[in-house]
């Protein structure tokens, strides 16, 4: 990477007002004692300031969207579904807008910005399927006159809170199915990535208006934790989506279980694969390389563990270890780059002090690890991904690290890799690379990984928007996107029908 590669933060400033001025996001810089600063990890500066939301603003917004609900519940689900094949239209047509502010706010490189904002253009066009398909049950009564229906309707107020490495994504998932159900959505992004949320705000905003939907039933809040203290804790927002870390979960869970609200957590992953003596190595090293490299690491489905059998481990490291230092690590707007930046400094001081503990418990780092620094990034963390070698799975392993470490096990039998795999507190994303079958559906099976992605020859990242997205253990348990996961944002009604002239109990029962 060198000094005139990187973009000026004086460029990005410009692009980003110019992609939300396209995507119709107006009156979003201001002044006060809520602003914050816009900032690109690129160049690790201040783009501009943003007008932040107060926490009486939070609690106008919950009650916008509570107000609004009534209509939208009461609204035909297939005319719901069409509001959000007019969000997905407006989608399309300003992608590589939507793109670019990933790319500020984030440092993704361009082919990954632009599949975070394809994932939501797909999940509207399952959603707008669904809106046609949120079916029942109809079930045996044992009274003869009788039958037992199980229905579904809309939740309320549905809270979505995000992380800043997947900007839009995550909040799409939740927000294209929650209205398709019927409910309304307040959403609050990290301020990390505040300016994608005004881009995509304003194009859901769009939509909503020429589809003739309520216009309150979607409000954005740029609040910081303690501000947006409303929508963890009003009874007012049965449902709290959040996707974060494992701390944030901590936090938020016992609050809103303590109102017996219900909570949809999608939070920390340690992601493993095993690589077995039958594996493809050319196949593994690249479906490796970019689950473990991908996103400078930022990804909660980042590989950060490898177990490998111990006959195949030497060469696979070294296939592993070219590769690594042949990555280009820099400027996210070029074409080159394959590595942007760290997201802040607090991202490369803790991949700095994990590399330092691993190393203390008897690691050997292979590769990587180093800041690159040129003098246009003199506050951009770039860093070269890691490799690290591990005696045994310690502590340090156990834990995860949001940046491009990746730690090295090795294995004799099957069921110390299995073992290994699932000795950490998260379970969100695993995969296996192998020719045995044996192996493979032993891994995806109730014996095998518990996690709730298990992949067969390729990597921990990428999951397609059909299936559910969503892990357990510490990740927490909640399902999103595809699937049923539309299930989470509706309640469940069981309907008992007599159309008969009699008054039978069930069970037999006479009160007469």
């Amino acid at each position: 990477m060198s000094a005139n590669t990187l973009t000026t933060t004086a460029d990005l400033a410009e692009r980003a007002r110019a992609a939300l001025r396209a995507c119709g996001a107006n009156g979003y810089e201001g002044t006060g004692p809520h602003a914050f600063s816009a900032r690109s990890p690129i160049t690790g500066e201040d783009l501009f300031t943003v007008a932040g939301s107060s926490e009486s603003q939070v609690r106008a917004a919950i009650s916008t969207t509570k107000a609004a609900f009534p209509a939208w519940r009461d609204t035909p689900a297939p005319v719901r579904g069409a509001l959000i094949k007019r969000f997905g239209e407006l989608l399309t047509e300003h992608k590589r807008d939507l793109a670019d502010l990933v790319t500020i706010e984030v440092g993704k490189i361009g082919s990954e910005a632009l599949g975070e904002v394809q994932e939501m253009i797909d999940i509207c066009d399952l959603a707008v399927g669904m809106s046609r398909q949120l079916e029942g049950r109809t079930l045996a009564s044992e009274r003869p006159g009788h039958k037992l229906l199980e229905t579904w309707h809309p939740l309320g107020v549905v809270g979505v809170i995000t992380a800043f490495n997947f900007p839009c994504a995550p909040w799409a998932w939740n927000t294209a199915v929650a209205l398709v159900c019927g409910d309304a959505v307040v959403w609050k992004p990290s301020q990390l990535t505040s300016l994608t949320a005004l881009a995509c705000s304003a194009l859901l905003d769009r939509a909503i208006a020429d589809a003739g939907a309520p216009a309150g039933i979607h409000r954005l809040v740029l609040a910081s934790s303690a501000e947006s203290a409303p929508l963890v804790d009003s009874p007012d927002v049965p449902l709290v989506s959040a996707t974060g870390s494992e701390r944030l979960g901590r936090e938020i869970a016992p609050r809103i279980a303590a109102r017996f609200g219900r909570t949809i957590l999608e939070l920390g992953g340690n992601n493993a694969a095993i690589v077995a003596p039958s594996a493809d190595l050319d196949m593994a090293t690249r479906g490796i390389t970019f689950s473990a490299a991908g996103t400078a690491g930022q990804r909660c489905t980042t590989m950060r563990r490898l177990i490998v059998h111990e006959d195949i481990a030497d060469e696979l490291v070294a296939r592993l270890t070219k590769v690594y230092t042949s990555l280009d690590i820099g400027d996210p707007f070029s074409a080159e780059t394959l590595v942007g930046p760290l997201i802040n400094e607090g991202a490369y001081a803790a991949m700095r002090d994990a590399l330092e503990r691993a190393v203390a418990d008897g690691g050997e780092v292979v590769v990587g690890g180093e800041r690159r620094l040129a003098d246009s990034a003199a506050h951009g963390y770039y860093v070269e991904p890691a490799i690290v070698r591990m005696p045994a799975q310690t502590e340090v392993i156990r834990q995860e690290t949001f940046a491009p470490i990746l730690y090295v096990l090795t294995y004799r039998t099957f069921d110390e890799a299995i073992a290994l795999h699932n000795d950490v507190p998260q379970g969100l994303s695993s995969s296996i690379f192998t020719t045995d079958q044996r192996e493979a559906e032993r891994f995806t099976s109730s014996a095998g990984s518990d996690c709730g992605i298990a992949n067969v020859n390729i990597g921990t990242s990428g999951a397609e928007i059909g299936g559910a997205f969503g892990g357990e253990k510490t990740t927490g348990g909640g399902r999103e996107s595809g699937s049923d996961a539309w299930r989470g944002y509706m309640r469940r009604a069981t309907n008992t029908i007599n159309y008969s002239t009699e008054l039978p109990l069930a069970q037999g029962v006479n009160f007469g």
